[in-house]
């Protein structure tokens, strides 16, 4: 490339460098950039030059250009030639001290040329730099800047020159009077000293490793004084920090008396600049600096300024540290090292210091001093040694503040202490329970709620933060052992460090078996000479207690488990064979569980077993009863925490059944019921169940106990002042009855089986009866109280499940059942039916259902009610997710809560079904209880839906599981219950599709059983029910219908015959049920059936299609009308003429459910073909219309459809619409083709007849009916596809052309215009595709043709001419056989006259431009110029489509005139027409233009110098035009076009183009108006390289 071209490209970035748009500007630095880096002398010589000969060039536009020479240099050094580099040294020199102003930008701007030079030509730079750095002469200040950063870029290019710039400079110091001079000296001197620290430190690594700190001394000195003295006093804030910043680094390059006799001035000095200044880094550390020079020379007067130094560091140690403003990190931390660096000095009085300023209570200085005081900690360990005992006794202070900010320093400061041996000291032990008492903080927030303030330490944060230390300090501080075992069990048992449980289960674990495995003595806990200790029985009941709920308190059981186990002879001695044996699986179970998924109620009683195993095998009567009295003291821990209160009822319970002593067992029953607070319902549970299982042991005593509590003062209403208290003493004397009442179930239910029954009427119920405050028996019960009813229920039900399992051993009659179940029954009764609030129906239930199996049985009408009470109680309850009104005296459930007791009451409605289905398992006494749930099933509801079906699956396969089949009895219920539920397979709701599922599988194998089948037979097609589960999971419609089907197949399979009808006929109501998808369900239930058991039928038909005619006028389910007309199809299949002799009479025009009967007839090809040829017949011989008088008056006629062929028509439009009837469609294709054609063509115009009940014309379009039933057979024989088939016919149709066209050709001379139309458009068509060659149908389709070009209908003719045209498509060889013909019809059509819409002249046209593409260039030769003439006047036609074909028809043309003169005047004639023609208003042209520009451009100029290089010169020629566009987005376009070309282009290829050209035009358009333009003209500039 030429250097002119490139020079004249860099002269215009240059230019344009300071370009207003800021992306131009950005665009032009990285252009001249990547020359810069091609080129760098070049470039570099050209920036010079630039800035040489424009003296007077803006400052932004100079800085811009000198930046650039930056970082030329700064990447390309190496390659930059010496002369250039000496040059640059002198124009960065003249750019930066030209203007004796300081004008940043610019200056330093060259500056950094100086720098970045002085990296590799540091002598240079030097020379330059000191020309203007003389002596006696104030220098410019970025001479001096320059200087400072040179230091700290090239430290070892530096320091050598450092001695005679000081020793020049400090004469300079006075001179200076300016703050800005001031400020560059101190910085200078700043980075001066840094310099030399830095080289003195690494002098291994230096050029001259003589250099000598005293070297430069004295210098520093002197400058030292007129910064200290005179410039740090300055008004200038700037200036004060960059003179403290200097001094202190200047501290350690002074000599040690200068720095000693300095020090009772300097410290107060920069002390006092904290007050002038907001940043308070810079003094911190220049402090900080002062005071290690000042430790390290060992100064005598540093302690005079102790004081001053403590009071203004801890001011500053104790300002808040925001984390997110590094500064205050920063300051923060030279803080604390200045606090380290006095220690180091001054121990005692700085340990003094900090410890008074913790007893200040400011949360701020409090902060501060425990930051500093854990600092000295970590950080001074000898100095501190002595004195961890004042520390310790100091740190008492700061534990006692409410602050968590506060408490977390003490944490921190108690994690470094632990470290350092202090918690090992008397008073450690404090610090120990500080931890503890913070691991069981509570939360501070709900999960899910955030802290607003950032800086807030949450509850949560600081237990975390307790939980990690507590773990650190037993495991990482191995001399804390001793410390933390035992004395860490003490924190076990008290209520307030229960949130602690689980980190001080942890540590001790780690303790314990640390202990344990190294068998050290002091494993083994003396419990009677330990302090404060809990003794094994409270330890003990505690870690159970944490164990039986081991997800509360932060999971506390697994590792309160895991605990037990370690302290196993700790506890007693015989406990750790059986802990070590059952302790492990328990852990495994909760390993694997969540809070959700652990089963409670089995998880309980396995809690339970495993404390009766353990006091079994620690069989030792006086420690037993220590427990028992223990866990009795142990209850009111738990007061605030109902649940666990109750189970330890229940553990106090199991301890007495093996407590043998019976005072101690009286004494612990008694202090239970007296201490008990029985306003509680769980409190009152845990009472009766605790009471009930000491029974096991102690019957006797229990009921002695219980009596004699019923008689007790807990029972008398004591008086109150003027009785204001007498309703809540009543209330309380029913709440401790209620927990009576519930300990004589409890008890019952527990108590040896041969000793409760005769203690049934005598002890128990008299005793319930008499504290229920009346009879039980034929008494009306008045009481109000939900609390004693519900114990009452419950109670009852315990009795009765008690007296259940005594009767497997002895009969016992229950004398009264029946009056506790109307008692039970009037309770549900009085139950809000709206709403479930209670657990009253679900006890009542559950209790009834114990009762059921006891002597004496339940009458029939007994059953009944109770049935009716029960289910309609809970069935018709609203769904668990509905809230019901909140009442006065009643709190709202909240969801989990009502989620519960719905799942309880009606998993004890299943159970009360069963035990009264147990009681008759037969036909008769399935069908009682069925009754009462039917109607349920086809409720709206989804949840009353659910219920009755998952409540009827429950009882049928109790049924199945419970029968024994004695004789062979009909399972006469089967159809109705198949009818019933089969349709639910189906159902929208899932759970109500299984459990229907689950229904039909059971009751089939009931039919089994009452066939005769054992009792392990497995039936293949029933079990394959199983399996169709799965995929009722789908909810796809498709999947449940055809399970529907499946499922169907195997019933009739197993349905004896006389049931089917009844089947049948429940299935039709199945067709209107209140779930659209259970009547789909329904329909295809009842079409398998018929199609496998329809024969049988017979004598139903009529009725059955009756039932459908009536049903279909409800049925508003599209797919069911369907399904219906599909039972049609199966009826029709076995009875065909019954069928369709109906169809065919129906009246037109024909309603919806007779049309989608004849669609469905279409299904079967074999029906559907029968019924087309029927149609075809008929539709030949009879008459399509007949001649009726309009009227007499007016005289004419009217042409009226004949009925029967309208019928057939229409009927056979229905059938073909149904996509099965396809191949009876094609099958007689030619014929029902011709025939329709044929049809339509003699219905055009044709009235429909008249009604015969209204006599008026019904409303059928008679000639659409033919047209509708065509396109339809069209599309059944896969024609309507011949648009998408690329022109070639399917070859399954071809054999039917030839009979097609010779049916078709007599009516192409019939009187009627439509028929011709409709004939004349197939046969054009049909010469579209090539088949008409292959079957030589050629010539009489272009005879035929010919004759219509002169046919008297407009339609025919343009017709006719599209049909000639598309010879062109469909036989392209044979279009010069008929040339002369062809070209003579289209240039008759393009000048037809009588032509409104120029359609024919318009398919002329389009026909000749497919003719043209075919024909020799000597059939054409001497009419091209003729046919150009014609053409030209339509290009600027109005019509868009005449247009277009004009324009396509001159491109074909065009080929039989190239290379002829004549051709080519025509060509100059429409060129600007056809150029403007390009930007036609058409909104999808300029859509399918829309490319990714850029990566279009790009791509093509690669592909044009691959291909092209020769068209180089004439492409780059043709883009640059377009540099002068009128719009800017073309000449951007032609600007990238450009930029591409050069960036792609190999350096052979360059002579093809006019690089001069190109650059002047590049240059014009840099400075266009437009920044895109210019960014596209800078970018295409930076690839002239």
């Amino acid at each position: 490339m030429d250097e002119t071209d490139v020079e004249q490209v860099t002269l215009a970035l240059l230019d344009a460098a300071n370009d207003k748009d800021s992306e131009v500007q950005e665009q032009v630095r990285k252009s001249m950039l990547t020359l810069g880096k091609q080129q760098p002398d070049r470039v570099l010589a050209m920036c010079q030059d630039y800035l040489l000969k424009h003296p007077k060039l803006v400052v932004s536009h100079r800085v811009v250009i000198l930046q650039t020479i930056e970082m030329i240099v700064s990447c390309k050094i190496e390659e930059v030639s010496f002369p250039r580099i000496k040059s640059i040294i002198s124009l960065a020199s003249d750019e930066m001290t030209r203007s004796k102003e300081v004008i940043p930008d610019w200056q330093q701007a060259a500056s950094n040329i100086m720098v970045a030079v002085g990296n590799k030509h540091i002598n240079d730079i030097m020379e330059e730099i000191l020309s203007k750095f003389q002596p006696g002469v104030l220098p410019h200040f970025f001479v001096v800047q320059t200087l400072a950063n040179l230091s700290d870029s090239n430290v070892y290019g530096m320091v050598p020159f450092l001695n005679a710039i000081l020793g020049t400079m400090l004469p300079m110091l006075s001179m200076a009077k300016q703050d800005n001079m001031k400020w560059v000296f101190s910085s200078a001197l700043c980075h001066f000293s840094d310099s030399i620290l830095e080289y003195l430190a690494n002098l291994d690594k230096a050029p001259d490793p003589t250099v000598r700190k005293d070297t430069f001394s004295s210098e520093i000195c002197a400058a030292f004084d007129i910064l200290f003295n005179n410039w740090l006093q300055s008004r200038e804030s700037k200036l004060r920090l960059t003179v403290a910043e200097a001094v202190g680094s200047m501290c350690h390059l002074m000599a040690s008396d200068k720095l000693e006799e300095q020090i009772p001035k300097l410290i107060p000095s920069i002390l006092s600049l904290y007050k002038k200044n907001n940043e308070h880094y810079i003094i911190s550390k220049s402090l900080c600096q002062v005071l290690d020079a000042s430790v390290n020379m060992g100064s005598r007067v540093l302690e005079t300024q102790l004081d001053s130094l403590l009071f203004t560091l801890h001011q500053q140690v104790s300002a808040p540290v925001d984390y997110s403003n590094p500064p205050t990190v920063k300051n923060h931390n030279e803080v604390l090292r200045c606090f380290s660096l006095l220690a180091n000095s001054f121990p005692d009085r700085l340990v003094i210091f900090v410890l008074q300023k913790l007893e200040n209570s400011n949360e701020r200085n409090r902060i501060g001093s425990l930051a500093v005081l854990r600092h000295l900690i970590n950080s001074t360990t000898s100095t501190m040694e002595s004195k961890k005992l004042l520390i310790l006794a100091s740190i008492r202070q700061p534990m006692a503040d409410h602050s968590n900010k506060v408490k977390k320093r003490v944490v921190q400061i108690i994690s470094a202490m632990a470290h350092h041996g202090y918690l090992e000291l008397e008073g450690g032990e404090l610090l120990v329970r500080f931890i503890v008492q913070h691991c069981a903080l509570p939360d501070t927030y709900q999960r899910g709620q955030r802290p607003t303030d950032p800086e807030e330490v949450t509850n949560e944060s600081l237990r975390t933060m307790c939980d990690n230390t507590l773990h650190l300090l037993t495991t990482t501080v191995g001399r804390l052992a001793d410390v933390l075992w035992p004395k860490l069990l003490y924190y076990l048992t008290p209520v307030q460090y229960s949130n602690a449980t689980t980190p001080l289960c942890k540590s001790l674990i780690v303790l314990g078996s640390k202990k344990k495995t190294n068998k050290e003595p002091s494993f083994n806990i003396d419990f009677t000479q330990e302090v404060n200790l809990p003794s094994p029985q409270t330890l003990m009941i505690r870690l159970l207690m944490n164990a039986a709920f081991p997800f509360n308190s932060r999971d506390h059981g697994a590792p309160s488990l895991s605990l037990l186990q370690i302290l196993s002879i700790n506890i007693h001695p015989k406990t750790e064979v059986i802990w070590e044996k059952e302790i492990p699986p328990l852990l495994s179970i909760l390993e694997e569980s969540t809070a959700e998924s652990l089963d409670k109620k089995h998880w309980d009683e396995t809690m339970l077993k495993l404390l009766s195993n353990t006091l079994v095998t620690i069989d030792d009567d006086k420690w037993v009863c220590q427990l028992a009295a223990e866990a009795t003291r142990y209850l009111s821990t738990y007061n605030n925490a109902l649940e666990e209160k109750s189970f330890l009822y229940r553990y106090i319970g199991v301890t007495l059944q093996q407590c043998f002593n019976k005072e101690v067992v009286k004494k612990q029953l008694q202090e239970v019921l007296l201490t008990a607070r029985h306003i509680d319902a769980i409190e009152r549970e845990g009472v009766a169940m605790g009471v009930g299982l000491c029974a096991n042991s102690h019957l006797e005593g229990t009921l002695a106990k219980l009596e004699e509590f019923g008689k007790s003062d807990a029972f008398k209403k004591s008086p109150s002042i003027f009785n204001l208290l007498k309703e809540r003493n009543e209330v309380e004397v029913e709440k401790v009855k209620s927990t009576l009442i519930l300990c004589y179930g409890h008890v019952a239910l527990n108590a040896p089986p041969e000793k409760i029954l005769n203690r049934i009427d005598q002890d128990i119920l008299s005793s319930i009866s008499k504290h229920f405050n009346t009879k039980v028996l034929g008494i009306k019960i008045e009481t109000k109280d939900l609390t004693m009813k519900l114990s009452l229920i419950q109670s009852v039900g315990l009795i009765a499940k008690a007296i259940r399992e005594c009767v497997k051993k002895q009969g016992y009659v229950f004398s009264r059942k029946q009056e506790l179940i109307t008692i039970m029954l009037d309770f549900i009764k009085a139950e809000p039916a709206d709403s479930l609030r209670t657990p009253l129906r679900h006890l009542v239930m559950s209790t009834c259902a114990h009762l059921m199996p006891l002597d004496p049985a339940l009458s029939e009408t007994e059953i009944f009610d109770l049935l009716k009470v029960c289910v309609s109680s809970v069935f018709y309850l609203p769904p668990e997710t509905h809230t019901p009104e909140k009442t006065k005296d009643e709190d709202t459930l909240d969801p989990k809560q009502r989620q519960a007791l719905y799942k309880d009451t009606l998993a004890a409605l299943q159970e009360l079904l069963k035990s009264i289905l147990a009681k008759e398992p037969t036909p008769d006494g399935l069908q009682s209880v069925f009754k009462h749930i039917e109607s349920c099933l086809s409720s709206a509801q989804d949840h009353e839906r659910e219920r009755a079906v998952t409540g009827t699956a429950h009882i049928l396969a109790f049924y199945l599981e419970n029968l024994t089949v004695k004789n062979m009895v009909s399972f006469h219920n089967l159809g109705a219950m198949l009818g019933r539920l089969s349709p639910r397979c189906s159902d929208p709701h899932p759970a109500v599709r299984t459990a229907a599922i689950d229904c039909i599988y059971t009751l089939l194998y009931i039919q089994l059983r009452y066939e005769g089948f054992s009792l392990d037979y497995k039936d293949e097609g029933v079990d394959s029910l199983l399996s169709l589960k799965e995929r009722l999971e789908n909810p796809d419609h498709s999947v449940l219908y055809k399970t529907c089907s499946d499922l169907t197949k195997v019933m009739s399979k197993r349905l004896p015959q006389q049931q089917l009808s009844t089947l049948v006929f429940m299935l039709f109501e199945g067709l209107i049920d209140s779930q659209a998808n259970c009547c789909r369900a329904s329909s295809v239930i009842l079409n398998t059936l018929l199609k496998n058991r329809g024969g049988g039928l017979q004598e139903l038909v009529p009725e059955i299609l009756e039932v459908l005619h009536v049903r279909l006028q409800s049925i508003t389910e599209e797919q069911v009308r369907v399904a219906v007309g599909q039972t049609v199809l199966i009826l029709a299949s076995q009875h065909l003429q019954a069928v369709i002799n109906t169809l065919v009479n129906q009246p037109l025009p024909f309603d919806s459910w007779t049309s989608e009967m004849w669609m469905a007839l279409g299904a079967d090809p074999l029906v559907a073909k029968q019924i087309i040829e029927m149609v075809i017949e008929k539709l030949v011989i009879m008459a399509p219309y007949v001649d009726k008088k309009e009227s007499i008056i007016r005289g004419g006629t009217t042409k009226v459809a004949t009925n029967q062929p309208l019928a057939m028509t229409c009927g056979l439009k229905e059938l073909l619409l149904n996509g099965q009837s396809h191949e009876p469609a094609v099958s007689l294709f030619p014929q029902l083709f011709s025939c329709l054609t044929v049809r339509l063509g003699a219905t055009v115009g044709v009235s429909a007849p008249k009604d015969n009940n209204t006599k008026h014309a019904v409303s059928v379009h008679v000639a659409g009916v033919a047209a509708d039933a065509l396109r339809i057979l069209l599309a059944r024989a896969q024609l309507d596809e011949l648009h998408y088939s690329q022109g070639r016919w399917p070859n399954m149709l071809v054999p039917g052309c030839p009979p097609l066209v010779e049916c078709l050709c007599p009516s192409l001379n019939n009187i009627y215009e439509c028929q011709r139309i409709t004939v004349t458009a197939f046969f054009s068509e049909l010469l579209n595709h090539h088949v008409v060659t292959e079957l030589m149908l050629i010539d009489v389709l272009m005879n035929n043709m010919m004759e219509r070009i002169s046919d008297p209908s407009c339609s025919v003719r343009m017709l006719a001419v599209r049909g000639l045209g598309n010879i062109a498509v469909g036989s392209p060889e044979k279009v010069n056989k008929y040339a002369k013909e062809l070209l003579a019809a289209m240039s008759s059509g393009m000048e037809e006259r009588d032509d409104p819409g120029k359609l024919i002249t318009l398919e002329a046209m389009s026909g000749l431009s497919k003719v043209l593409l075919h024909l020799d260039k000597k059939n054409v030769h001497l009419l091209v110029v003729y046919i150009f003439m014609k053409i030209k006047p339509f290009l600027e036609s109005e019509i868009d489509e005449i247009r277009c074909a004009s324009i396509h028809l001159m491109g074909n043309l065009s080929k039989f005139g190239s290379g002829e003169p004549v051709f080519k005047d025509q060509i100059h004639n429409v060129l600007v027409s056809l150029l403007l023609h390009l930007v036609d208003p058409n909104p999808h042209v300029v859509k399918a233009c829309n490319l990714h520009y850029g990566e279009f451009i790009n791509d093509l100029t690669k592909y044009l110098i691959q291909d092209f290089p020769g068209m180089l010169n004439f492409y780059h020629i043709s883009v640059m035009q377009f540099f002068k566009s009128n719009w800017p987005e073309v000449r951007a376009g032609a600007a990238m076009f450009i930029g591409f070309l050069l960036g792609n282009l190999q350096e052979e290829h360059l002579s093809h183009l006019n690089m001069g050209t190109i650059s002047k035009g590049l240059v014009m358009l840099l400075q266009d108006p437009d920044p895109v333009v210019r960014v596209k003209a800078a970018e295409a500039m930076g690839h002239f390289h």
